[in-house]
């Protein structure tokens, strides 16, 4: 939701604003974190006409926030004060929101907030592992490291996505394909031709009569079809919103065959990688816990780092939980248990988490590999079953013929 804000700030002028904030109280808290004394604060509705499309159409992409991070970092390293590089940054950022989410950011820097502070306000951009991070380099002093970490993490995970969507893209478009090619056939083609057959008083192959058999339930129940499908489409979006779905897809993704252990590795070096990042940027170790509980996005494993958590907060250890689990390689939770016991569990989970990406980036190249032949091989199967199933009736009414 967004507000309209009226307010003063530190040198005792009044200024005035739209803050986006989940509720009232949370809107009051960003704008006291910018050392602002809020004054009014009304809910500011928009009616469709004055929303700016552009900024509606022109979504931020991870892309977006890898390039604005490098290019941040560049300029503090070379000493630009932080307000007038960020003012400098969206000045030539093309994409209306993060412009202005970019300036929202700059005014709240120069009216005496933190960087960590004033991207907070936007959570939809930038993440709790991102602000956490800007956090401890802003009490470290190395603000430009933590930045240029963070372009590398988020254009490493970019590049691991888009792998995953370019191999997934061709068979889906493939199988697309097949799909409405089929319903066109099916209701329009094949109706006509399979009609033909009845008249001709000759025994019909087993496949044709599946394909007559299949063309006329198509035709008789193509709306009744069509209504289920919406139907169980809709019941299924609704079931993998709640906590019982969420665990069934990440189980389904998890063990996928073939594409399984991929996903698996994923979460596995993303749980690994962000634990010791966030480690060694001075993290205490409860919140690096949690941080990477949201982060790794699976609800089995995010289960069971929140139980890790709750394990060292009694004075255990991660490795002790992460043990307990199936879903834990023995190596991942060996190599934790040496971490813990040398005091360093953060170059440990980085070598789990390079280990882990090898093993995923070898297998994508793999699947990659095999997923065209495979396609293939489908698509020759079911136009060798289509011909069949109309070129053998025409064979029998010839050889009975002759």
């Amino acid at each position: 939701m967004e507000y309209k804000y009226q307010a003063k700030n530190n040198a005792g002028q009044i200024v005035e604003g739209i803050i986006d904030a989940p509720s009232q109280d949370s809107a009051i808290s960003i704008l006291h974190n910018k050392q602002l004394v809020v004054l009014s604060l009304i809910l500011f509705k928009k009616d469709v006409f004055s929303k700016d499309l552009n900024q509606v159409l022109s979504r931020t992409t991870n892309k977006d926030i890898v390039v604005f991070t490098r290019q941040l970092s560049t300029l503090i390293e070379a000493d630009m004060p932080l307000a007038e590089g960020l003012r400098t940054l969206a000045q030539q950022t093309e994409k209306p929101g993060l412009k202005k989410i970019v300036m929202d950011v700059a005014s709240a820097v120069e009216g005496g907030s933190s960087l960590s502070v004033a991207m907070a306000a936007h959570p939809k951009v930038f993440t709790a592992f991102y602000i956490k991070l800007v956090q401890a380099g802003e009490i470290t002093g190395k603000l430009e490291s933590s930045l240029s970490y963070l372009a590398d993490y988020l254009e490493h995970s970019q590049s691991i996505n888009s792998k995953i969507t370019g191999a997934l893209i061709y068979p889906a478009f493939v199988v697309s394909a097949m799909i409405i090619v089929g319903l066109i056939m099916g209701i329009y083609v094949l109706p006509q031709l399979l009609s033909v057959f009845k008249d001709w008083g000759v025994d019909l192959p087993l496949s044709t009569r599946i394909l007559m058999a299949g063309t006329a339930f198509l035709n008789d129940y193509i709306f009744y079809i069509l209504a289920i499908l919406v139907i169980a489409g809709f019941l299924l979006t609704r079931f993998l919103r709640s906590p019982q779905g969420k665990v069934w897809r990440d189980n389904l993704l998890v063990n996928m065959p073939g594409l399984g252990s991929v996903v698996r590795n994923l979460y596995l070096a993303r749980m690994a990688e962000s634990l010791s990042t966030l480690i060694k940027s001075g993290i205490s170790i409860l919140d690096a816990i949690h941080i990477t509980s949201e982060l790794v996005g699976n609800e089995n494993y995010r289960k069971i780092m929140l139980d890790a958590e709750e394990n060292v907060r009694s004075g255990g250890s991660i490795s002790e939980i992460l043990s307990q689990h199936k879903e834990m390689p023995p190596m991942f939770s060996s190599m934790v248990a040496i971490g813990e016991r040398t005091g360093k569990l953060d170059y440990m989970l980085e070598y789990v988490s390079k280990f882990y990406k090898s093993e995923s980036d070898t297998a994508i190249g793999s699947i990659t590999q095999l997923i065209e032949p495979i396609l293939v091989l489908v698509l020759g199967l079911a136009v060798a079953i289509l011909v069949a199933s109309i070129l053998l009736p025409i064979y029998s009414l010839v050889g009975s013929a002759g």
